[in-house]
C-alpha cells in the first residue's frame, strides 16, 4: 500500500504558498499527495505538478459536484451535460497535476435532498454522465474512483452496496469506488465486512477518524480495517483526510464547527505512525 494525505485540511485551492507542505509530507514519509480541485485551470496545475514532482511525490486529486446546475442527477439535459463538462475539466486538471486518479462524491451536489432515496431515473442518468466521462478520463489516463457518502450529506450513494452497484450500472473499465473508514463508520452494518466482498471494485482508500481528526484517536477499527485490505490483497492509496477550520466555507461543507485535533502537525506525524505501523504489520 501506498501512503497519501489529502490537502483540504489546508485548503480547497492549492497555491504556491502551501507547496512547502509537499517537502513536509515527504519528509515525514508520506508516497503522494491528493489535491482539491475546486477551482483553476490545467496551466495552473500543471505549477502544482512540478512542485509535487520535485519532492518526489505521487499525486491523487478529489473534487465535488459544485451545485444543481451541474448535477448529473437532473431530468434537465443542459444540466447533466454541464455535469460532463465539469467532470471533464476535472480530469483535464487531475492530468495537468499528474494524478493518477480522480476521487470524490460528484454523483450529487452536497448537502441536497429530493425527501426520498434515489430513484431509477436517477439511478440511470448519474450512469449515463458518468460512462462518458470515465471514457474521458480513460484517454487523458486518469482513473475515476467514486466516493460513497454517509446519509447527512447525500441520498445517492451512502453504502459499499450502494457504489458497487452503481459501478457495475456504470459498466466502464475506468470507473471503480473507494472505501472511506469516516462514512462505512456510520453507514456500514460491518464497517470491516464491508470491504473483501467489494474488493473488485474499491481501486482508492480514505483514512478518516470517526470525528474527522487525528486517526487514531477516535473508534474508528482501523487495525481491523487493515486486516481487511491485506487479506482483500488491496495495495493502492490508504490516503488521510481530515478536516479543521481554516476555511470557513469548508468547515460548514463538512460540518466541522470545532477543533478535532491540536494541529495539522498531529495529523501529519501521529496519522503517518498509524498508517505505517498498519501496513508494515501486513508484509
Amino acid at each position: 500500500m501506498k501512503t497519501g494525505f489529502n490537502l483540504l485540511l489546508w485548503t480547497a485551492h492549492v497555491t504556491n504558498e502551501y507547496f512547502q507542505i509537499f517537502e513536509k509530507l515527504k519528509a515525514t514519509g508520506y508516497d503522494s499527495v491528493e489535491i482539491p480541485l475546486f477551482a483553476g485551470d490545467p496551466g495552473h496545475y500543471r505549477q502544482v505538478a512540478a512542485a509535487i514532482r520535485d519532492n518526489g511525490l505521487a499525486c491523487t486529486t478529489v473534487t465535488v459536484i459544485p451545485d444543481q446546475q451541474h448535477n448529473p442527477l437532473s431530468p434537465e439535459a443542459p444540466h447533466r451535460a454541464a455535469a460532463v463538462d465539469h467532470l471533464k475539466w476535472a480530469i483535464d486538471c487531475s492530468a495537468a497535476a499528474g494524478s493518477s486518479l480522480l476521487c470524490g462524491p460528484y454523483h450529487q451536489p452536497l448537502g441536497e435532498f429530493s425527501g426520498d432515496g434515489p430513484t431509477e431515473e436517477e439511478e440511470q442518468r448519474a450512469a449515463d454522465v458518468h460512462r462518458v466521462a470515465a471514457g474521458y478520463a480513460q484517454e487523458q489516463g486518469v482513473h475515476m474512483c467514486i466516493e460513497y457518502l454517509n446519509r447527512f450529506e447525500c441520498y445517492f450513494i451512502n453504502t459499499m452496496a450502494d457504489a458497487a452497484a452503481h459501478v457495475k450500472r456504470v459498466g466502464h473499465a475506468n470507473f471503480h469506488t473507494m472505501y472511506d473508514t469516516f462514512h462505512a463508520n456510520i453507514e456500514e452494518k460491518d464497517p470491516v465486512g464491508a470491504i473483501e466482498p467489494h474488493i473488485d471494485v474499491i481501486k482508492h482508500v480514505h483514512i478518516s477518524e470517526n470525528d474527522r481528526g487525528t486517526p487514531g484517536k477516535g473508534h474508528v477499527p482501523f487495525a481491523a480495517t487493515f486486516q481487511a485490505l491485506h487479506r482483500a490483497g488491496y495495495d493502492g492509496f490508504v490516503t488521510i483526510e481530515s478536516f479543521g477550520r481554516a476555511l470557513p466555507d469548508l468547515a460548514a461543507a463538512t460540518r466541522v464547527w470545532r477543533d478535532f485535533s491540536p494541529s495539522p502537525d498531529e495529523v501529519v506525524m501521529e496519522g503517518y505512525r498509524l498508517l505505517r505501523s498498519l501496513i508494515d504489520a501486513g508484509e
